[in-house]
């Protein structure tokens, strides 16, 4: 690794409390996450007890610490709802099932700050920071101006390979040859792997896309957003990620046809949709056979090789899984199958590890933590109001974090952004009343200063 790993990694936390310096709470709260998910190594120092020291924790560790130093009341004024059970659950389903297979309480306790640091953190943060229409709607465009930060950047390793991580911090932070595809390269700029880079440019184009539609915003840098999201489309493409493509053309889809037909139940079939599967895949009900045929009929061999790959391994991890279904076998490796070459089998989705480790309940608790945000939307907000200004932001965040959960049913690399996002979406729940919610577009236009005000702590 180069000198500018522990520079940058260090000196992160630092930067940080310079940003609540600089800048208002809000903003140096939207800086400091997306300049560290975009832009620092993929890096991370062990500390005794905890878990690795990396971008993510520097930056919510940063946070904490700017928040009590300079914005204190805002901090403690914060209250944890109903709505933060999910959480709650995820959280804390690694001491269940550490107890439960005997690893003791260090282990559990060591599990919990593991993932509350990578889950929790970012998801309180957004819950604190971002809890009226005005602040998400910030948040919003913020996360959709790091998808265009990244254009450029994607367009580079698209033309002369992923090797701006190598040549300024020194490695590569991944193989090289799986971000070969379709005879050229797929981009990973600063970020794990070049399907994460396509999962985060295919959400911040939906949320473009939104915003655009809804009217919320018009130009971003003097640049009309007729011009912006040609451009992020054709970079969704050229990530080369099909799923990515995928999950922005149903996010897109759900949307639209739900503003069009002007009825919910779509949304509600969607949501259903990761909760059915991997109940019908953990049982073995479906084995996944018709997926991978259908992905040979659609983008070819290759992808149906490792698609067909990738199944097969579930099949088997979910045999194992389904031996200790309700608590898991705990983070100790109980879950892992070793293939015929006795090495263990590969688990790319995040929903197969969660029920080896954690069993069914860890995984209700991160559906519901991802799913909860939409589910909210479409019992607070009409489906008349989705596309208006203030409440466009909203849907299309909570429609994101809805998505997230979909693509951790193939992949399972973690987005602290997503989680700010979730932790927004639920705070908009408390601040105004059931009435206004309710509202009319006439109303809301009408209510617009009483809808932008900063509400009481969510």
């Amino acid at each position: 690794m180069g000198f500018l790993v522990p520079v940058t990694l260090f000196g992160w936390i630092p930067f940080v409390i310079l940003l609540f310096i600089l800048l208002p709470p809000r903003r140096a709260v939207i800086a400091a996450f997306l300049l560290a998910w975009l832009f620092l190594p993929m890096a991370g120092y062990g500390v005794k007890g905890l878990p690795d020291y990396t971008k993510m924790s520097a930056t919510t560790f940063g946070v904490l610490i700017g928040a009590a130093l300079f914005d204190t009341d805002r901090l403690l004024q914060w209250r944890p709802k109903w709505i933060d059970i999910p959480m709650l659950l995820w959280c804390t389903s690694p001491m269940v099932s550490s107890y439960v297979n005997g690893f003791g309480l260090y282990d559990g306790c060591a599990e919990i700050v593991r993932q509350f640091i990578i889950w929790g953190l970012p998801y309180i943060i957004g819950r604190i920071y971002f809890n009226d229409l005005e602040s998400l709607r910030e948040l919003a465009i913020g996360i959709f101006i790091g998808g265009l930060i990244y254009v450029p950047f994607c367009w580079f390793e698209v033309r002369f390979s992923p090797q701006l991580h190598k040549w300024i911090y020194g490695f590569r932070q991944h193989s090289f040859i799986q971000n070969v595809r379709d005879g050229g390269y797929r981009p990973m700029v600063f970020m794990q792997h070049g399907l994460m880079v396509g999962m985060w440019m295919g959400m911040t184009t939906l949320i473009g896309l939104w915003l655009w539609r809804s009217k919320t915003i018009q130009k971003v840098w003097d640049i009309p957003m007729y011009l912006l999201m040609p451009a992020m489309l054709l970079t969704v493409y050229l990530c080369k990620s099909k799923y990515a493509v995928l999950l922005l053309a149903t996010g897109i889809g759900a949307l639209y046809l739900t503003k069009l037909v002007r009825t919910k139940a779509l949304l509600v079939c969607l949501l259903l949709v990761p909760l059915t599967y991997t109940m019908l895949r953990a049982t073995g009900a479906v084995t996944g056979e018709g997926m991978i045929s259908l992905a040979a009929q659609v983008f070819g061999e290759e992808r149906a090789a490792s698609l067909g790959m990738r199944i097969n391994n579930e099949n088997l991890l979910a045999q194992r899984a389904m031996e200790k279904p309700f608590f898991g076998w705990g983070a100790w490796g109980g879950a892992r199958v070793q293939g015929e070459n006795g090495k263990d089998l590969i688990t790319d989705s995040l929903w197969i590890i969660t029920l080896g480790k954690y069993g069914w309940v860890g995984l209700l608790g991160l559906m519901g933590t991802l799913l909860l945000p939409m589910i909210l939307v479409i019992r607070d907000w009409r489906v008349e109001l989705w596309q208006h200004p203030l409440v466009g932001p909203v849907v299309v965040l909570a429609m994101v974090c809805a998505l997230y959960m979909f693509d951790h049913l193939m992949n399972g690399m973690v987005n602290p952004i997503f989680m700010l996002a979730a932790g927004a979406v639920g705070s908009a729940h408390f601040v105004f009343p059931r009435m206004a919610r309710r509202a009319t577009p006439r109303q809301m236009v009408q209510a617009r200063p009483v809808f932008g005000a900063q509400p009481r702590p969510a």
